[in-house]
């Protein structure tokens, strides 16, 4: 039985979204959604997998994932057309982890490099919780038997290991599968990364080698979803540079990561390429270059920061599109979940 193509996405409500999480995600969840049928998730369950001093604790947990569902809304996602919900309210989630914990193996665990960065040293006091992350990740994807996902570079081994999960449960209770009248043996697909095209990798404006993060002790090294016009005009103007004009060709870029990024980032706000901008903008100083960059992003992002604000501010509109959006997905989690069970030999409630 062929797969109904679907779309997952994730993003965790760790607070400050900024200008790298929209032109890196954001836009191209928007994109997607005249393409594809697509479920777009508040990973609240994957925000508490570290320290309280990282994911900031209820009321900061809470204020996010509304902040998170109000970008989503105001960058364009239609939420009567696609799901939007947060993970934490469809149960289905962690019940399917459960099975998957049974079914992936420690030694695919032990690979995983994310794990390795983000416990660090002290890795015996690392929460189980991030040591298992990957394998909730695969439960969120293959609960709605999602047959694609974007991914970037940080998560494509986590889209393996959905992948190997998902063909080992396949595996092992293939003739429970086919006895529930799946044919080929297969319940879960195994799904595929989505590619949009190029990703766009934003650097901090303070440093041109380090990406934009929200854990910068400076503000001035990105440009948060929610700062107003005349904050994100300074901030542009105000980034680092380097003394040389700007080259008229893509190769100059080469070795000049801050002129680079800037170019960068007014070719994906623009829809343009890098050659195109630099033959606009090649030989000519930064200031005039940098009022340039400043109107576009203004253009482009004041108008979600307003948006954002005025959603924000009403948290019940915020709430009662996140339990729509969830009910939704309910539907399709307590289907998979119903024959998950009835396949690994759960007596449950028909």
């Amino acid at each position: 039985m062929p797969f109904v193509e679907r779309v997952f996405s994730g993003v965790q409500p760790t607070g400050n979204l900024h200008l790298g999480n929209y032109l890196g995600a954001i836009v191209n969840f928007v994109k997607m959604q005249e393409t594809h049928n697509c479920i777009y998730c508040v990973v609240d369950m994957h925000a508490i997998t570290q320290g309280v001093d990282v994911w900031g604790g209820p009321a900061e947990l809470t204020r996010n994932t509304r902040e998170v569902t109000a970008a989503f809304i105001a960058a364009g996602i239609d939420p009567k057309k696609h799901i939007v919900f947060n993970q934490s309210q469809v149960s289905g989630h962690a019940e399917l982890a459960w099975i998957f914990n049974c079914v992936a193996r420690m030694g695919w665990l032990g690979r995983m490099t994310q794990f390795k960065e983000k416990a660090g040293k002290d890795r015996e006091n690392a929460s189980v919780g991030l040591f298992d992350y990957p394998v909730l990740m695969a439960a969120d994807i293959l609960l709605y038997r999602a047959t694609h996902v974007p991914v970037g570079e940080d998560q494509k081994q986590h889209l393996e290991l959905s992948r190997d999960i998902a063909q080992k449960f396949n595996n092992d209770f293939g003739d429970s599968i086919r006895a529930q009248g799946h044919n080929d043996g297969l319940f879960f697909p195994l799904p595929e990364p989505l590619i949009t095209g190029p990703a766009t990798r934003v650097m901090s404006l303070r440093d041109g080698t380090k990406k934009m993060s929200k854990s910068d002790a400076s503000d001035n090294s990105r440009i948060n979803l929610t700062d107003d016009a005349d904050t994100i005009a300074q901030k542009i103007r105000k980034a680092k540079t380097d003394p040389e004009p700007l080259p008229s060709e893509e190769k100059g870029l080469e070795a000049r990561p801050e002129a680079d990024n800037l170019v960068g980032i007014f070719a994906a706000l623009s829809g343009r390429s890098k050659a195109d901008v630099l033959r606009d903008f090649g030989g000519g100083q930064f200031s005039s270059f940098k009022n340039a960059l400043a109107e576009l992003c203004v253009t482009k992002l004041a108008p979600i920061a307003g948006e954002m604000k005025r959603l924000v501010a009403e948290p019940g509109h915020i709430d009662a599109i996140l339990n729509e959006g969830s009910d939704r997905a309910r539907t399709i989690a307590d289907e998979t979940m119903k024959l998950s069970k009835d396949i690994v030999g759960f007596i449950h409630r028909r």
